[in-house]
């Protein structure tokens, strides 16, 4: 159990945190959110020893196992594989014992060595080292090659599998997912799922903490509040507290009327695509918690362009890549306003290669491209952050764009993306990564084009931008091109996906749910390639006997029986979540009316407040019933894809 105790911090003149408390149980998964700057990352300090409180208590269990992710590591001749098998220190002072007692032929030294390998699964470490960098997107050569030959974000990813690697009681992960593509975020949170320690994680990517967590504590104010389950149910139960507020009301029904206006907007494509549908359902559920967002500070928008083209861009024929290197091959392309696309595909695809060639980065290797008459492209891309001027403030950069617009028309739009008072005229150097990502996203939007091409957006960027991002390219009526790791975002902003994968581009007819199955079934067969390679002749692949597949299709017949019932309960608390949503909506309609809360009316108010909370209570039963069998449903169908 971890216990904070009327801790207070300061990291110079700045108090982080002011007589805190905060109480975890071993097993735990929690996250730790809050906007950036509040102190996340020096509350995972504390628990490192790396800082001390300033007054009160911070008490840990004895002979704890922590591991973390290192948010630099210096160039090394390494090769990555040992890079990684580096995270277990007990693994290595181990081997390095043996070796000693090996080159002392000390015999019976030797046989415990061996033993505490055994006992530490020291043998197959190796073997898990490369598991660990496959699921991060690693190539298989990779692993031999040394830490200083990749760049900075895929040193992250070392760093990250080093961690991994680590034998733990206490995992600390401070933004994991920045430098994933969406590939490696889906196969780490499946490993942070089977985690069985204590697991404590600073993320902005909403879906990885609600696939993840089970707790979530809200650093803010200089205190930490401790709330049950994931993120979703943080932020329902922070819109509730926020929308009693009288001040906020007109600011929430605002958005919730904008995100109202998007739903409709789209509601008549639902039929269309199974993504649009769900689609839909998360700018439902988005208008629930809208109200959790009303302070926030961020309210841009992207205007598009008066002009339009129509098409923007196309290429037809067209290969693209490196001259040492093509990647896609006789691809076309042909893209219109109103266009909402989200790419997919593994890390090496393509997917910021076609971004690339789009903006006009890159040539063609083959082919044409033509660009519309009116064609005005917006483009975001982690290394644009480093090509601003770092000794200019985000004021001189639109000054620089417009020289003809007023400071105060310039102030007013940098306000909008949080460059508030002298903010505005700070030089970016002095800026964190998701400041600088706001100074790029603004000097796009001032700009108004009518074609976005993002490439990860989100990275460094707090939930509180994330949402604004994401109101703001919803109200878009330009085309869109996104690439991101944040499903949050790819699903409430676009309504087609297209696949980068094997050297084309297809539609994926499916949402990403589906692509995770797709991402499984690749993996899958990608083992089983494997397995025949090195057990077989190639000319000699082993078929089941008759007796092996009449067991496969009973172990199959079996799992699907057992589906059945379960899917039919999962379709049954749906209905309920629906009517007791539903009811929940009608009561708090009721409770909105001003004249309820006159004299003559306080036996019809306490009712419908006793209603309310006996409501809210069976949904919550409701909902943890559904997750509950949902988990179980995910399970069953994973051991039916194992028995296939």
């Amino acid at each position: 159990m971890i216990q904070i105790q009327n801790l207070s911090l300061h990291r110079g003149p700045q108090q982080l945190l002011a007589e805190a408390n905060l109480t975890l149980h071993s097993g735990w998964k929690v996250g730790i959110v809050g906007a950036n700057g509040v102190g996340k990352s020096s509350l995972f300090k504390l628990l490192l020893g790396e800082l001390h409180p300033d007054a009160g208590e911070l008490q840990l269990p004895g002979q704890l196992r922590v591991a973390h992710m290192a948010q630099e590591v210096q160039a090394s001749e390494r090769s990555a594989v040992d890079y990684v098998i580096d995270g277990d220190h007990r693994l290595r002072a181990v081997q390095t014992e043996l070796a000693t007692a090996e080159a002392e032929h000390q015999d019976g030294r030797i046989g415990e060595l061996h033993a505490a390998l055994e006992a530490m699964d020291g043998y197959r470490a190796e073997s898990r080292a490369h598991q660990l960098l496959a699921g991060l997107g690693f190539a298989p050569d990779d692993a031999q090659r040394p830490v200083s030959s990749f760049s900075g974000g895929w040193r992250i990813r070392l760093n990250l599998a080093q961690a991994l690697m680590c034998p733990s009681d206490l995992l600390l992960l401070d933004e994991p997912t920045n430098h994933l593509d969406l590939d490696a975020t889906i196969w780490l949170e499946q490993w942070l799922r089977q985690y069985p320690g204590t697991l404590l994680l600073i993320s902005h990517d909403r879906d990885f903490l609600d696939n993840v967590v089970s707790h979530i504590v809200h650093q803010a104010r200089q205190a930490l509040t401790l709330y049950k389950g994931n993120y979703t149910a943080f932020e329902r139960l922070r819109a509730e507290q926020l929308s009693q507020q009288q001040a906020a009301f007109e600011k929430q029904q605002a958005r919730i009327e904008q995100i109202e206006q998007f739903v409709r907007r789209f509601k008549a494509k639902a039929s269309k695509a199974k993504q649009a549908q769900s689609r839909v359902k998360e700018l439902e559920r988005m208008e629930q918690i809208a109200p959790a967002h009303v302070d926030s500070p961020f309210t841009f928008r992207f205007d598009a362009s008066d002009k339009l083209s129509s098409p923007l861009l196309t290429l037809g024929d067209a290969d693209l890549g490196y001259p040492e290197r093509r990647i896609l091959h006789n691809q076309s392309l042909t893209l219109i306003p109103g266009a909402r696309i989200g790419l997919l595909g593994a890390n090496g695809a393509g997917k910021s290669t076609l971004i690339k060639t789009l903006v006009g980065d890159l040539s063609l290797l083959a082919g044409e491209r033509h660009e519309g008459e009116h064609l005005r492209i917006g483009y975001f891309a982690q290394h644009q952050l480093e090509a601003l001027d770092m000794q200019a403030s985000p004021l001189l950069h639109l000054q620089r764009i417009s020289p003809d617009a007023s400071d105060q028309e310039l102030r007013n739009f940098l306000g909008s993306f949080g460059f508030i008072g002298d903010d505005a005229l700070d030089p970016v150097g002095r800026f964190s990564g998701g400041e600088k990502a706001r100074v790029a996203l603004a000097l796009i939007a001032w700009q108004q084009p009518n074609l976005l091409l993002l490439d990860e957006p989100t990275n460094h960027l707090d939930l509180e931008v994330r949402h604004a991002l994401t109101l703001a390219l919803q109200g878009f009526e330009g085309a869109l091109i996104l690439v991101s790791h944040d499903r949050h975002l790819l699903r409430n902003t676009v309504d087609q996906f297209l696949l980068v994968h094997d050297g084309g581009i297809n539609e994926f007819n499916g949402d990403l749910e589906d692509y995770h199955l797709w991402l499984a079934q690749q993996r899958k067969d990608a083992q089983k390639r494997d397995a025949t390679a090195d057990d077989l002749p190639p000319d000699a692949p082993r078929s089941l006997s008759a007796a092996e597949r009449k067991e496969q299709k009973r172990l199959q017949a079996e799992q699907r029986a057992k589906l059945r019932p379960l899917k039919q309960a999962i379709g049954t608390l749906e209905q309920q979540m629906e009517t007791l949503t539903a009811g929940l909506a009608s009561v708090e309609t009721a409770l909105a009316d001003t004249d309820l809360y006159s004299d003559t009316r306080k036996a019809e108010l306490k009712q419908l407040l006793q209603k309310q909370a006996d409501t809210k209570r069976q949904l919550d039963d409701t909902e943890a019933e559904w997750l509950t069998r949902q988990e179980a449903l995910e399970t069953l169908e994973q051991q039916l894809a194992d028995i296939d």
